[in-house]
Order: C-alpha cells, then structure tokens, then sequence
C-alpha cells in the first residue's frame, strides 16, 4: 500500500476510535441524549445539542484514556459498522436461500417464504452487531499517541446542531 494512503487510512482509524471514546463518554454522563458520528482523515464531526464545555470535557478525558490504553472505548455498541454487518449478512443469506429455493422449485407463496425468511433474518439479527463489534477491532485504532486536537468549532446542518473535531 503506498504511504500517503496507508497514512490517511490510519488517521481515519484513529479519528474513529476518539468519536467513539467522545460518544461513550457523552452518553455515560448525559444518558438520553441524541448523539452521532462521522470519522474522516482530517477529524471527527459530532451531532449533538450538548453545550461547547460538555464536548470539550468528553473529548479530552477520551483522548487521555485511550493514551492511557482503554482500548475498549474504540469499539462502540451504537457503531455504523454493525449495521453494516447486518446488512450485509442479511443480504447475503437471504439472496443465497431465495436462489436455493428457486433452484429446487419450493414453494413461492408469500406466506412460504415469509417464514423462510424470518428463520434466515433470527440468526442474522443476533450475529450481525457480533460481526459488527469484530469488524470495528479494524476500523478503529485505539493507539492515538500523536493524535491532538487543534480546532473545536460549532457545526450546524439546517436543525442539526454538532461540533467539529480537526487533529494535528
């Protein structure tokens, strides 16, 4: 892989698993509140309606305990990557049984394959945020030693409110 993109690959790693850390921690101390995220090569942007102070707060002790090796605040429950997972999981098994039934002729009622599809869709459900969590152990880098934060600035999309994050 060339180095320029192995570097932006990195960053954007690392800015995932700081967004999930600032997540964790805002939902913690602020439980009920709404709260997204997006990572890219250049930072993290975060919805939220919580105060400038509260984020700031939040993004620092973030930073500090993954630097301090909390490698579990990288992976979070609420990530993207599991519904990813799910989707993709779904959609695989469920295109892969469609075309099996179609191959051996079963039954095309609707009924029929509505209880098909429920016995593929139980299992997928319960594996998909399980695949997902696994998958985040490469979307994410917990080791962010040279990671800082340079700007925190208000963000806001129409009636969305957020922050956004840049590092150095």
């Amino acid at each position: 892989m060339v180095a320029p993109l192995r570097a932006l690959l990195r960053r954007t790693r690392q800015h995932h698993a700081i967004e999930h850390a600032t997540l964790t921690l805002l939902a913690e101390r602020y439980p009920g509140r709404r709260l997204a995220g997006y990572s890219d090569p250049a930072g993290v942007s975060l919805l939220t309606d919580l105060p400038q102070p509260a984020v700031r707060r939040a993004l620092t002790d973030a930073l500090a305990r993954l630097q301090a090796g909390e490698a579990r605040l990288a992976i979070h429950p609420f990530c993207g990557t599991n519904l990813l997972a799910t989707a993709l999981l779904a959609t695989t098994l469920l295109t892969t049984v469609a075309a099996l039934l179609d191959r051996r002729g079963a039954a095309k009622d609707p009924l029929s394959r509505f209880g098909v599809t429920g016995l593929v869709l139980l299992p997928v459900l319960l594996l998909g945020p399980m695949a997902g969590m696994w998958l985040q152990r490469y979307t994410t880098l917990a080791s962010i030693q040279e990671r800082r934060c340079t700007e925190l600035r208000p963000l806001a999309w129409g009636r969305l409110k957020g922050y956004r994050i840049v590092f150095g």
